[in-house]
């Protein structure tokens, strides 16, 4: 375990007023010691650390420039915050981040009036800022809202679609685009810092508003043009036409680790009559550590570390592959007997698997950045041009692009493949990461094809059997972790809409979807050894139902159990439903569904996760015993009467 770091003056720090009684001198030095001790805290407790890093001056300023939390501070993506989270009240448990009832690794209403709006998913704090903004006018309050938005954030169209409405706000609302890999600003020197420190001073913005008024009683053609004038000239030399375009006036591009230098723009800007202003500050992620800054990644999520060498603890070694790995590994296998077979993701190559994909089949690779509707409908229109496409997003970001699922896809009936990664429950990253949801939104859908994965053989049989599917749309859900450390045979073509047996019984039927196979067999042991016995099924299919399989055990088993991992309205609800349509449950079986509860979790490890939810071998196996126990209590009853 490192050694926490030396920090007496962020030891005076505890919430932003404490920073706000420092002198601008000190803040450098409150800078360093906020870095030092963001570092030491995530060496111990895991999570997102290159991101956090590049803002830590700009968190200084803002916190040092604006009255939060009365000024509403929004940070998108909400992985950046740690540094934020330390001077809000929350130092204390800095190194509880991402464990069960410590920390979350995002902003999170519910943990601190400092943080105004969750923000897990990206590109939302613009729109959520402008919300602020404008509800704050109406009601004549005088706070601000304060988006940081990172540029990686801005590849979705939700950002441009906030900035195209974000005029009637003013001086209300702030956006700082944080570009931390120079994606759009060119290298930052003196210059363009004093250009930004000129354009947002009150002198500047006197000069305009008086030339703003003069041009405003000549005609309109030249009124206009003059105003265009004035935006390009200042683009030219600046940059940022197109944000000025969009309504914003644009500041920058400014040097985001130069905490004093940003605290005197920030003034400007909190003075600023002129609004909505966008702040264009570039960063470094992964600054002031040198290992986070010359890895690939600049270390944006990392297990524990070592702070000296920056060494990573990956636990024990050589266990079973990730699902992701073998996902990756099925695709490319098909990409290599059909070249139709294309992979798109939406700024998920790593998290995905197809950055290795992409390095065998670079020109038949996608990323689209963060834009899972374009994603969607980009795969589409490839689908029906007659390639093959896999469309590789986490299942809790596919939610985003649900109307193009729909409109697009399903009622076109397009064959394009869904693969959706992290599905069920995620672990350290919680709520806003789980996959819980998309066999209720999928298998509702006509023409969808819904698969789950049980292990990484049957992952493996999915995909070739995706590959092969032409006649609709289909889709595949697998979990984060690990496989079963099964050996993977040649890959095979399931038919659709047909489960398999997996042990045979007679008094007791659980109906498994997805990974909680293993569970379901360690809970047919128990069973077994109770005397009940007890038949496991792998049904693969959510959509369509093997409803002869279904039927079979329903009819025949005194006690049937449903068991997935995802919320309330998909596979059990739609066995449900079939039984009632069939008049199956007419007889007096005895039916129980198993899913995820109706709450959203909060992070903690994957297994007392499940344990929580109820989804592991004693519950299945109390289930039954319950379901049994009701049916003697009422013949007991049904006697005495």
């Amino acid at each position: 375990m490192s050694e926490r770091p030396d920090t007496p003056l962020l030891d005076t720090v505890q919430y932003p007023s404490d920073i706000r009684k420092l002198q601008k001198a000190q803040l450098p030095q409150l800078a360093d010691e906020l870095r030092a001790e963001m570092i030491s805290a995530v060496s111990q407790s895991g999570g997102h650390l290159g991101s956090g890093l590049g803002v830590v001056e700009l968190t200084v300023a803002i916190h040092y420039v604006f009255d939060t939390p009365d000024d509403k501070l929004i940070w998108d993506v909400g992985h950046q915050c740690y540094p934020h989270k330390i001077v809000t009240g929350r130092r204390d448990r800095i190194r509880t981040l991402r464990q069960g009832g410590g920390l979350s690794g995002f902003t999170k209403r519910a943990e601190s009036e400092y943080d105004p709006f969750g923000a897990a998913h990206s590109s939302t704090s613009i729109s959520a800022g402008l919300g602020f903004a404008i509800s704050n006018k109406l009601s004549n309050r005088p706070g601000r809202a304060i988006a940081v938005i990172g540029d990686g954030s801005m590849s979705a169209g939700m950002a441009y679609e906030a900035m195209n409405n974000a005029h009637e706000a003013g001086n209300r609302l702030i956006v700082i685009l944080n570009d931390n890999d120079m994606s759009i600003a060119p290298p930052v020197g003196g210059l363009s810092h004093y250009l930004a420190r000129l354009v947002s001073s009150s002198r500047y913005m006197k000069t305009r508003e008086i030339a703003r008024r003069v041009f405003g009683k000549l005609p309109k053609p030249v009124e206009s043009a003059a105003r265009k004038a004035e935006e390009f000239a200042r683009g030219m030399v600046t940059g940022g036409t197109l944000f000025e375009e969009l309504g914003f006036y644009y500041v920058g591009p400014v040097d985001g680790h130069d905490v004093v230098g940003l605290v005197e723009i920030l003034e400007n800007v909190r003075d600023a009559k002129d609004g909505p202003i966008l702040v264009h500050a570039v960063t470094v992620k992964g600054k002031g550590y040198a290992p986070a800054e010359s890895a690939a990644d600049k270390y944006h999520g990392v297990v524990k570390f070592d702070v000296v060498s920056g060494k990573q603890d990956k636990g024990p070694g050589g266990g079973p592959p990730s699902y992701t790995a073998v996902f990756a590994e099925a695709l490319a296998a098909e990409a290599r007997r059909d070249e139709k077979v294309v992979a798109i993701t939406a700024a998920m190559p790593s998290g995905t698997g197809l950055d290795k994909f992409g390095q065998e089949f670079p020109e038949r690779t996608f990323d689209v950045g963060i834009a899972e509707q374009h994603a969607v409908t980009f795969a589409a229109g490839m689908a029906a041009q007659g390639h093959r496409p896999f469309c590789a997003i986490y299942s809790t970001f596919l939610q985003r692009a649900y109307d193009q699922v729909v409109h697009d896809v399903c009622i076109q009936n397009l064959p394009v493949r869904f693969a959706m990664d992290r599905a069920g429950l995620v672990g350290a990253d919680g709520c806003t990461h789980a996959g819980s949801f998309d066999l209720a939104y999928l298998c509702t859908l006509p023409n969808m094809v819904v698969m789950a994965a049980a292990d990484e053989v049957e992952l493996t049989h999915m995909v070739h059997t995706m590959a092969l599917y032409d006649d609709g749309p289909i889709a595949v859900r697998y979990p984060r972790g690990n496989g079963r450390g099964l050996e993977i045979p040649a890959a095979q073509k399931l038919e659709i809409g047909k489960g398999r047996i997996v042990r045979e019984g007679k008094k007791v039927a659980i109906l498994s979807l997805g990974t909680r196979l293993e569970e379901a067999e360690k809970a047919a042991e128990q069973l077994e050894a109770k005397g009940l016995s007890t038949t496991v099924a792998d049904l693969r299919f959510a959509k369509p139902l093997d409803e002869d399989l279904i039927r079979k055990l329903l009819t025949t088993h005194e006690v049937a159990v449903t068991i997935e991992e995802a919320a309330v309205g998909g596979f059990g609800a739609h066995v449900l439903t079939m039984a009632s349509d069939l008049g199956l449950t007419d007889a007096g079986l005895k039916i129980r569904t198993m899913r995820l509860p109706d709450v959203f979790q909060d992070h903690d490890s994957p297994m007392k996760q499940y344990d929580e939810a109820g989804l592991n071998a004693p519950n299945i196996v109390e289930t039954v015993l319950k379901a049994l126990r009701r049916n003697d209590l009422s013949a007991e009853s049904g006697a005495i009467a």
